[in-house]
């Protein structure tokens, strides 16, 4: 079995910062169907693509769909044992690019799993239980008030 080309991706509300296994340079693309569309032809042309970042609640929505439909592996982790990993091998430093670059390390020694896709089902629940939390909150602000 061939060994996975890991894609390190810090991902953000406006754009997606890319680490590609061999290249120093971190390729920035905006978090939108364009530029998820350019992602995934960029990551199709490697040999045994997997994709990793970290698990960042609904900005990852549009990634993980997309590459789902192209059969993409992506793996979804912790963002604190990112970090912890970043803090191990001695990066105390945190931007975009430094983050991407350290998703891709992580990947490389770690080794994840690729995360299930979410059904449309859990994807729904998902958005039903985010906003019952905003109207929780919603409601305790006005009974603070």
């Amino acid at each position: 079995m061939q060994q996975p080309s890991y894609v390190g991706i810090d991902v953000s509300k406006h754009h997606l910062d890319v680490a590609f296994p061999g290249v120093a340079k971190i390729w920035r693309t905006p978090n939108d169907a364009s530029g998820i569309a350019g992602l995934v032809e960029r990551v199709r042309r490697l040999g045994n693509p997997h994709v990793v970042c970290e698990a960042t609640g609904g900005y990852t929505r549009r990634l993980t769909g997309d590459l789902a439909a192209e059969t993409v592996p992506l793996s979804r982790v912790n963002p604190r044992q990112v970090r912890n990993f970043a803090r191990a091998t001695g990066r105390l430093a945190k931007t975009d690019e430094i983050d991407a670059a350290a998703i891709l390390r992580f990947a490389d020694a770690m080794q994840p799993p690729a995360s299930p896709a979410p059904s449309p089902e859990q994807v729904r629940l998902i958005d039903l239980v985010r906003r019952r939390r905003q109207l929780v909150d919603a409601a305790a602000q006005e009974k603070q008030r």
